[in-house]
């Protein structure tokens, strides 16, 4: 069993991917944020580092789902190889933030890679408007994440409503995010978990 988790940056992957774990005794898989050794220079400067990120991203999950699909555990992934590919690259490409050189030779690997890995078994979208996305992005205070700017959160949250409209590798549950608190309030977690349990 697969299930993963997306949204958009600061709508609560991280805490649902470690509180589902813990309900259904899956192993989590998170984001590589910290070891990331692009991450700090391509919110500096983004033109310049966005492939370099992309690719590490790439990577990075490709061989998470590989590792855990010759394993056998059941898993829950935070963020999946597909938002990459769908949302980010095209959104920096869209800015000017990559060329088209580089986008073409991204999505080729992409599309490689996603030829020798299986879809989660269930995708968790977790819908945000953008004042929920800021206000959780200041609350948990990451440094490199302090320039984002709204105007690219507002374009990756359109990227992921035209992506998630035309998911069709698996079961998808939507959860509208802004008025729950998953995290403070066990009601909002078991409304969630219901559903997923409805699905799985």
């Amino acid at each position: 069993m697969h299930i993963a988790i997306a949204g958009n940056i600061g709508a609560g992957k991280t805490s649902l991917t470690r509180l589902l774990a813990k309900h259904y005794k899956f192993e989590g898989h998170y984001e590589d944020v910290l070891k990331n050794p692009y991450l700090d220079d391509f919110y500096d400067q983004m033109e310049r580092w966005s492939f370099n990120l992309q690719i590490y991203f790439l990577n990075s999950r490709f061989r998470q789902i590989r590792d855990f699909e010759k394993s056998g555990k059941k898993i829950i992934q935070d963020r999946t190889i597909y938002e990459d590919a769908n949302i980010f690259a095209p959104n920096l490409l869209a800015m000017g933030l990559m060329t088209n050189r580089d986008f073409e030779n991204y999505k080729s690997i992409f599309n490689l890679m996603e030829s020798y890995v299986n879809a989660p078994h269930l995708l968790v979208y977790l819908r945000s408007g953008i004042p929920n996305l800021v206000d959780q992005i200041h609350k948990r205070g990451r440094d490199y994440e302090n320039s984002i700017s709204i105007d690219y959160l507002s374009r990756l949250n359109e990227r992921y409503e035209a992506w998630i409209e035309t998911y069709d590798k698996g079961k998808l549950l939507i959860i509208d995010v802004d008025e729950l608190d998953f995290v403070k309030n066990k009601t909002d977690l078991h409304q969630i978990i219901e559903k997923i349990d409805n699905i799985i």
